[in-house]
Formats: structure tokens, C-alpha cells, sequence
């Protein structure tokens, strides 16, 4: 491998040779041009520091950077190619939008011309799924260290023996995000474009430098490829307690997923994205990608001690003398970001495998105020709502808006879904049932009124109902019907007040806004639903509120 006008060894020189034949056969990439593929982190760090402006040291060690213009993802520039292959598998609109094989070309062609007027190349071949049956080799082909490094801790890092019998990766990621799509190319409506060709196994990235699109995209990969051979793929973490049960935490942003995820008695499968097959559940990724507004060692331990040398930090302010991070300070975004490898974690499960789950926890922060902090789903009350995918945000005060505004993201991941709904909503269901898996939804939103009357359910209280399911307490608690959604709720749980189980006992308003507030959510679930009633089975529909 040549690094600096230095060449290494007869080995990796074979290697050097290797990945650059690879890289011209299929990308015309210049035999001169130094291409430094799988570096060390130190390797990276010195590749960074020197070429990309922007790049420095926190005091804990980890390497900080600025995505450029862009602070997070861009969902509505995705594209994926309407050819032969997958276009009947797609579910086409507003999520996966279609474009044609010439214009992914036109891209492609951007893209490369752009990495061949660069001085280096970085590439990074890893593996996205910890099952070695169902993983799929990737490859990344970058310009800049900061984006090898990142995928460096997000996909699963091969062996030396992994990495010297590679061979041709199932895909490959082009990353040219700092030069700009074409606008008038068909098919574009902004300088941005994060296009996937399932035929072609390739993803193309252009005018965007957030880090993140290489993630979510491999994330979309596996929400293809994964289906087709009978895997569920979920936007969730994971956990496994002390005698091996593992649960699954599906929620939106603000509901709680990494926190109650986090549980010191319990290992950490993965934070993000999973795979059920018919051996269990393995998770997609070597890292994690950490939200870090407001982050203390105090709050998050185990995040904050992850950050340290080899994690890249995103977007972030930090003192130029001491080189210690602000993490409240969120004048370039609020998406500030840390990429760490799951090892970091001190009870991070070592391969991210674990058994088939025995409880699927379904996460949403309720402000209307309304929803019980614990409810027992059937399998089809489970198809229901996570397809729904519902949590709700408070509204900006700017606007003069004081109602909280519901929120549904599909399977709790709509922008990264490939084929309908139904599909994954089926297989959760089947797999639920087969393996004889309960499922609840925990509201972690309001309780005794909306947002701005009632109060949060306490973060004390949501631990001690997942204590509860954990233990067994609630799958054999006594339960009555909670009208409209027609939710089984348990009228007792250790740890928790009687009354905040059933929301009609705590609110404070009069029973008339309690009936109309619980009615209007009902029909905001019933028509969010609607767009799926055409492919959802009848007791699908039925399992929904009734009004």
C-alpha cells in the first residue's frame, strides 16, 4: 500500500495493487493516485489533520470535524433507480422516489470524475450484518478521511484474514458529497443526491458531506436485500438481559429508545438496526451513532466515556485552548453527532447476536396526553401500530402553535423502508407469534393532561414498567380495557402509581376534553392508517381505535 510516497511491504503493496486494479476497472481511478484502504485510526486521524480543514482534537481524543453545509440527512433528495430487477418490489412515492438508470449514470459519472481530481483515495471494505450467513460486503470509496474513519466504526471491521480474501463487495458506496449534483440532470430538484441502483449494487453521493447518508443508505440496502431472503429488518436497538432474553426498542426520536435501551443489568446488542432471522437477531452495524446535545458523563456514562481517541465527533463547539466540547452549545445544529465502534460500550455484546426476542417494545411519547404509559398488544394491535409508527412533537411556540403535533414515521423508520409496509408488518407479526414474542407500547409522553397541562411520565416510571416486562411481572398482571384504542392495561405494576395506568383517572381537565382529546387522537391514527388499508388484512384495520 503506498501512503505518502512510502511503499509497504510485498504484501500490502499486492494489496495496493489489488484494490487499485479493482477501482480502475470500475471506476477509471488512476493507478498513480495513492488509494489507502482499511487505515489505522492514527493513520486516518494524520490523513485528516493535514487535508481537511475544519478537523482537530478534542481533549478527550476523539477527532472533530464539520460536515460541511449540510448538518443532517436529506431524505428528500434520495433516489432509487426504477429498473427491471426491483422495480416491482419498490414501494414507490414520497419515500422512495424513482429515478432512471441514464440519470443514476449521469450522477455516477459526477461523482468519479470528482474522486479522480482528488490527490487520494480512501476505501474502506466492511461488512453490514454480524451474521457471517446474511452479511453483505461493503465498500466505500471516499475523498475524505473523515468519512472513512466514520464508516470505519459504523460497518463491522474484518479480520486481516477477513480483509486479504474480501474479494468484489455486494456494494459500493461512491462518496463525491462535496461536489455538487447537476440541477438540471433529470430527475434532480437540488444540488444534493443520495441515489441507490439495486441492479447495479452501487449508491452514489453527491453535494451533501453529512456522514450519515453513508449510514442510512446501507441501512436501506439491507431493508431490500434482507426481506428477499426471509429477514426482517427493524429500525431498533436491542438488549439482552443476565438469562439471555433479548427485547427489541422500536421510537421515534425523543421517546426514549437509547436511554431505557441503555440498561446496566442488560447487555447492548445495537443501538440502531437489526435483523430478525430464523436463528435470531444480529444487529447491522459495528458502531453506534450518538445523538450528543446536552450529553454529561452524569446523564449518559457510557456514551460520554465512548467518546474518546478513534470516535469522530460532528458539527460540535469546543474551546480552541483546551480543546473540551461544549456539548449545550448547538449554534451550528442540533444534530451534533458521535460515531464510536460498539466496543466502546462497556456492556456492549461481542458478536451483536442474540436469541429471537421474547418482548417487542414499541416506544412513543404521547402529548396529547392520552395514551397509557404501558399497554399489552395482540399480534395484531402490534402489526397496527408499528406500521403507524406514532409519537408526537411539541409544538414550536414561534409559530403561536400550543397543541402538540402528531407525528407517524412508518415501522418507526419510514425514509429508510423499501418495500411496503405490509411486508415488514407481516413478518414482524409471524415472527412475533412463532416464536411467541409479547409486545407492549409504553408511552413515555404525558400523563393528567397535554403538554403543557399534565407532566411527563416520570423516567423512574418507564424503567420500573420495562423492569416490569423484563422480570415477567406484567405478562401475568391482572388488565381491563382501555375504551377507544381498545388497549389491554395493567392496573398494577411495581414501582409505578396505580392511578397513572389508566390516563382517564389522572386528567385534570374536565371528562368532555378528556373524551374529545382521546377522540381526536383516534382519528388522527385512523386516518394516518388509511394510506395503508388497500394491502393491510382486515383485523389489521380492526386492531386499530374504534369510533
Amino acid at each position: 500500500m503506498i501512503h505518502n510516497g512510502i511503499t509497504d511491504s510485498a504484501e500490502q503493496k499486492a494489496m495496493h495493487d489489488e484494490i487499485h486494479q479493482a477501482l480502475h476497472n470500475v471506476a477509471r481511478v488512476d493507478y498513480e493516485k495513492p488509494i489507502i484502504r482499511n487505515a489505522s485510526i492514527p493513520l486516518l486521524y494524520e490523513e485528516a489533520l493535514q487535508h481537511e480543514s475544519g478537523t482537530g482534537l478534542t481533549a478527550a481524543g476523539a477527532l472533530v470535524t464539520d460536515s460541511g453545509t449540510k448538518k443532517g440527512r436529506s431524505p428528500k433528495d434520495k433516489r432509487i433507480v426504477e429498473e427491471e430487477s426491483s422495480k416491482d418490489n419498490v414501494w414507490w412515492g414520497p419515500v422512495n422516489v424513482g429515478m432512471s438508470e441514464n440519470s443514476f449514470m449521469v450522477n455516477r459519472e459526477r461523482a468519479i470524475d470528482y474522486l479522480n481530481t482528488r490527490d487520494r483515495l480512501y476505501v474502506f471494505d466492511g461488512y453490514a450484518g454480524w451474521d457471517p450467513k446474511y452479511r453483505i460486503k461493503v465498500r466505500i470509496v471516499c475523498a475524505r478521511a473523515y468519512h472513512a474513519l466514520f464508516m470505519r466504526n459504523m460497518l463491522i471491521r474484518p479480520t486481516d484474514a477477513e480483509l486479504a480474501n474480501f474479494g468484489e463487495p455486494d456494494f459500493t458506496i461512491f462518496n463525491a458529497g462535496e461536489f455538487p449534483a447537476n440541477r438540471y440532470t433529470t430527475g434532480m430538484t437540488s444540488t444534493t443526491s443520495i441515489c441507490l441502483n439495486f441492479k447495479r449494487a452501487e449508491m452514489v453521493i453527491l453535494g451533501t458531506q453529512y456522514a450519515g447518508e453513508m449510514k442510512k443508505g446501507i441501512f436501506t440496502v439491507m431493508h431490500y436485500y434482507m426481506p428477499k431472503a426471509g429477514v426482517l429488518s427493524l429500525h431498533s436497538s436491542a438488549n439482552e438481559g443476565p438469562n439471555g432474553d433479548v427485547s427489541l426498542f422500536f421510537g421515534l426520536s425523543g421517546t426514549g429508545k437509547t436511554t431505557l435501551s441503555a440498561d446496566p443489568t442488560r447487555f447492548l446488542i445495537g443501538d440502531d438496526e437489526h435483523c430478525w432471522s430464523d436463528d435470531g437477531v444480529f444487529n447491522i452495524e459495528g458502531g453506534c451513532y450518538a445523538k450528543t446535545i446536552d450529553l454529561s458523563g452524569e446523564k449518559e456514562p457510557e456514551i460520554f466515556n465512548a467518546i474518546r481517541f478513534g470516535s469522530v465527533l460532528e458539527n460540535v463547539v469546543y474551546d480552541p485552548l483546551t480543546r473540551v466540547v461544549d456539548y449545550s452549545d448547538s449554534s451550528k445544529t442540533e444534530n451534533t453527532r458521535c460515531a464510536y465502534p460498539i466496543e466502546y460500550i462497556p456492556n456492549a455484546k461481542i458478536p451483536c447476536v442474540g436469541t429471537h426476542p421474547s418482548n417487542i417494545i414499541l416506544l412513543t411519547c404521547d402529548a396529547f396526553g392520552v395514551l397509557p404509559p404501558v399497554s399489552k398488544l395482540t399480534p395484531e394491535q402490534a402489526m397496527y401500530h408499528f406500521m403507524s409508527g406514532y409519537t408526537a412533537k411539541i409544538a414550536g411556540t414561534e409559530e403561536g402553535v400550543t397543541e402538540p403535533q402528531a407525528t407517524f414515521s412508518t415501522c418507526f423508520g419510514a425514509p429508510f423502508l423499501v418495500w411496503h409496509p405490509v411486508k415488514y408488518a407481516t413478518m414482524l407479526a409471524e415472527k412475533m407469534q412463532k416464536h411467541k414474542a409479547d409486545a407492549w407500547l409504553i408511552n413515555t409522553g404525558w400523563n393528567g393532561g397535554p403538554y403543557g397541562v399534565g407532566k411527563r411520565v416520570a423516567l423512574k416510571y418507564s424503567r420500573a414498567i420495562i423492569d416490569a416486562i423484563h422480570n415477567g411481572e406484567l405478562a401475568k398482571a391482572e388488565y381491563e380495557t382501555y375504551p377507544k384504542f381498545n388497549l389491554s392495561i395493567p392496573k398494577t405494576c411495581t414501582g409505578v402509581p396505580s392511578e397513572i395506568l389508566n390516563p382517564a383517572k389522572t386528567w385534570s381537565g374536565t371528562e368532555e376534553s378528556y373524551q374529545n382529546t382521546l377522540v381526536k387522537l383516534a382519528k388522527l391514527f385512523n386516518t394516518n392508517f388509511k394510506s395503508f388499508e388497500d394491502k393491510a388484512q382486515p383485523e389489521v384495520i380492526a386492531a386499530g381505535p374504534q369510533l
